[in-house]
């Protein structure tokens, strides 16, 4: 992809990359069908076996929420390809320089999305189903549909596994222009806002512990962002310079 491309071109581009990700995204799930019993299982472990099991309620739905699973984790083991294909669709936008640190990128990106994901599964989710499965326990007997939960779960991992992207978007964003350091210190207090409503909405239980819990991780990605900002500023001036 060079910078005289037509708009027609980006998007045939585009479209290309697309396809590639979307097809390793189906190889994945694939590969993870016999296994999604044993992911299920996985999926479980956050509630600390206040769930034993989950229900279905039509003919199709168990099959439906294997394939499910499967999807799931095929994206998740797809993304390395998916954030490869994404770097070459990126990469023109910002100096030739950077161009050449697609594993640095691929390898970082997935790192925080996986960490994301870890802080999610071990932290955010066991105490969010603690207190939501605890609410009207003494009266109400729960009955736990197996679509609801795999929805609930997978959505609140991939969820903080792409907030904990936020440094890598600063990187992107500072290289081509769009923001730099001073800037986002500057809007720090109104980052802050954003945090805390997104911390709200994201958090399924709605009380401030769970949403603190998340809170703080994004304002230290917040606080990172500045930093990986600064420097990618600094090494592009320094680059200037030399040339």
């Amino acid at each position: 992809m060079h910078g005289e491309f037509t708009i027609i071109e980006h998007l045939g581009e585009l479209r290309k990359r697309a396809l590639f990700s979307l097809a390793a995204i189906v190889i994945a799930a694939l590969v993870c069908i016999p296994f999604s019993p044993l992911i299920l299982k996985f999926l479980k472990y956050p509630s600390g076996g206040a769930i034993d099991k989950l229900v279905f309620f039509s003919p199709e739905e168990a099959f439906l929420i294997y394939m499910r699973i499967s999807m799931t984790a095929g994206l998740v083991i797809a993304l390395p390809v998916i954030l490869f294909q994404l770097w070459a669709f990126l990469s023109p936008a910002i100096d030739a320089k950077f161009r050449k640190y697609a594993f640095v990128f691929v390898s970082f990106s997935f790192l925080v999305f996986i960490l994301g994901c870890a802080f999610s599964y071990f932290l955010l989710l066991p105490a969010a189903l603690k207190f939501l499965l605890n609410i009207g326990k003494a009266d109400l007997e729960p009955l736990i549909s197996a679509t609801k939960y795999i929805s609930f779960i997978t959505g609140l991992i991939l969820a903080c596994g792409i907030v904990f992207e936020m440094p890598v978007i600063s990187f992107f964003l500072t290289r081509i222009g769009v923001v730099n350091a001073a800037m986002l210190r500057k809007k720090f207090l109104y980052a802050l806002i954003v945090i805390m409503i997104a911390a709200a909405v994201i958090t399924p239980t709605g009380d401030a512990f769970n949403m603190l819990m998340l809170a703080l991780p994004m304002l230290f990605l917040y606080e990172v962002s500045i930093w990986v900002s600064f420097f990618s500023e600094r090494k592009g001036m320094s680059h200037e310079k030399r040339v």
